[in-house]
């Protein structure tokens, strides 16, 4: 089954990527992956005060996904898949869909403020000519009924 790959994070344009994510897979009958990556300087401290700050970032993204689960199997019924990797978030998207030969597409939300569409899209997209599948970019204010049109 191909898997459109999500990434979770803290975004407002987050939001828009996990609905055209959950409406794709589910008119093509693919599935859902959501992937959150939790950066390496937030466990720079001594090691026991790391492992409880790992803990505490584990438990907010479950919390999180429950939220998109939760409606993605109640609209769209979609059962999605968390995975949760540690490091640089770039590299590990990256990994991931190397690892996972059933993802066939990154969703990235577009951010709309000033400093552009947001960092992951910036650097996904330099590279997107060598990538193993195409990126679907998201804009961060398509509205609801928008994005039911273009799915």
């Amino acid at each position: 089954m191909r898997k459109f790959l999500v990434v979770l994070d803290d975004s407002r344009e987050c939001l828009n990527a996990m609905r055209f994510a959950a409406m794709r897979a589910a008119k093509t009958k693919g599935g859902v992956q959501i992937l959150s990556v939790i950066p390496p300087e937030e466990f720079n401290h001594w090691i026991g005060v790391g492992d409880l700050m790992r803990e505490e970032a584990r438990e907010r993204i479950e919390a999180h996904f429950e939220v998109f689960a939760k409606w993605m199997r109640d609209k769209q019924g979609i059962d999605p898949e968390l995975v949760i990797r540690e490091g640089e978030a770039v590299p590990e998207i990256l990994a991931q869909i190397r690892e996972d030969g059933d993802v066939g597409v990154l969703v990235l939300g577009a951010g709309t403020g000033k400093a552009g569409p947001g960092p992951l899209v910036m650097q996904l997209t330099k590279s997107a000519g060598s990538l193993p599948v195409p990126i679907t970019v998201v804009p961060g204010e398509l509205s609801k009924e928008g994005l039911e049109a273009v799915c």
